[in-house]
């Protein structure tokens, strides 16, 4: 019998998943000066649910998710590289109400990831980033882990 070969998902070539969780922004990662402009008064997004029930129902497609994440990230002044990364990305999708799929040429994708390993790439406002990688079959995995623990 021939070895079953382990299952990945390859959703698209040049594509990153960044897998969101609800709520603001814990572990540091993205901290700003305040809550991220928006549309419409409300609640800041911080630790309380009311905020981020108030930001998720805000937020009903995915193309407005990415578009804020977008908004977050465009404004490294102090890093040229980021923002033309985060300019060049494109959207992809938004799969299961919190994985963002991005696209874009790889060293854009690249300084994403070194922005997220620095902790300097802010989440969508209302969302915090839980992993971020290539493979989306393993954030699949580490989603499933942490639900169901």
């Amino acid at each position: 019998m021939p070895r079953r070969a382990e299952r990945c998902l390859q959703i698209a070539p040049h594509s990153l998943a960044i897998v969101l969780g609800a709520g603001g922004r814990p572990g540091g990662g993205g901290e700003g000066s305040g809550p991220a402009p928006g549309p419409g008064p409300g609640p800041a997004p911080g630790p309380a649910a009311g905020g981020a029930s108030s930001e998720l129902g805000r937020h009903r497609i995915g193309y407005e998710i990415f578009a804020d994440f977008k908004r977050e990230n465009m404004q490294h002044f102090w890093d040229r590289r980021a923002t033309a990364a985060v300019a060049e990305t494109f959207f992809l999708g938004w799969i299961d109400e919190q994985v963002l799929l991005v696209q874009g040429k790889e060293e854009h994708l690249e300084v994403l990831r070194q922005g997220w390993a620095r902790r300097s790439l802010k989440p969508p406002s209302g969302f915090h980033i839980k992993c971020l990688g290539p493979d989306l079959s393993k954030c699949i995995k580490r989603l499933n882990a942490s639900s169901q623990g």
